[in-house]
């Protein structure tokens, strides 16, 4: 048994030290902007760069818009299909394919030439409208996928049939009995979109969008260390956002639930 029990820990220690190691490395390069000293230099140059929170912020309102349409357009579409249209499950997942097939390179110069002259094409807040949703079109798989897991793991039809019976309409049945049990899993979808808009850059520098990936490429071409701080910055961002999900998993209802009207 003690021999059984080596081996798992020795893979999880392989495992760790494959990510621990590079990034501790990055972190030490990092400190190293005042020769002959370990310090936080790199770290105060970035904070002190206003291109840096302009980009971070113009990223941040863009990933918030669209997980948000994300969400309005991809639960309802979800559940409609596990409920009533199951028939249509394998088009659905064919088209989540698509945006892994079609390069983010094609994806933007087709969307700039289909609305040429149009208002998403002549000004500034017309283009973010376009860049948003291309990055609707780009978090389409991660957000379908990680939605219909969560509503197969529910009982769809018996929770709906339940919040019928109790008067609830579509909307309640969809804000009040669905969501609450899909919960964790639109975060989960929601924080890869999240991380995809925040370090996404062909489609935001095509459009000449003041974009966080723009910002870190740029960054990277034209200073030494604060690359390595910002990605420190960036790695310890990802994992606040996975410990969020943990924190907020905890209150969410169980499988099975149902958070209607009584």
């Amino acid at each position: 048994m003690k021999r059984a029990s080596f081996w798992p820990w020795l893979w999880l220690a392989l495992g760790a030290a494959y990510f621990i190691i590079p990034l501790a490395a990055t972190m030490q390069f990092s400190l190293q902007a005042k020769r002959g000293t370990l310090g936080f230099t790199a770290y105060a140059n970035i904070f002190r760069d206003g291109n840096f929170f302009s980009s971070f912020a113009f990223s941040f309102q863009t990933a918030m818009a669209t997980i948000l349409i994300s969400v309005l357009l991809i639960v309802p579409t979800a559940y409609w299909v596990q409920l009533r249209l199951p028939q249509a499950r394998r088009l659905i997942e064919l088209l989540t394919l698509l945006p892994f097939v079609v390069p983010a390179v094609v994806l933007v110069f087709s969307l700039a030439r289909t609305y040429n002259g149009t208002p998403l094409t002549n000004s500034r807040e017309g283009l973010r409208v376009l860049l948003t949703g291309a990055y609707v079109v780009l978090s389409f798989p991660y957000m379908y996928r990680s939605v219909d897991t969560g509503l197969r793991a529910i009982n769809v039809r018996a929770l709906t049939e339940a919040a019928q019976i109790l008067g609830a309409g579509w909307p309640t049945i969809l804000l009040r009995v669905i969501l609450p049990n899909v919960l964790l899993s639109v975060l989960s979808g929601a924080f890869i979109t999240f991380a995809i808009v925040m370090g996404e850059f062909t489609i935001a520098s095509l459009l000449a969008q003041p974009a966080f990936g723009p910002y870190i490429s740029l960054l990277s071409s034209s200073k030494v260390y604060e690359p390595s701080a910002l990605a420190v910055v960036s790695f310890a961002l990802t994992w606040a956002s996975i410990g969020l999900i943990q924190f907020l998993s905890r209150g969410t209802p169980g499988q099975g639930q149902m958070a209607g009207p009584r």
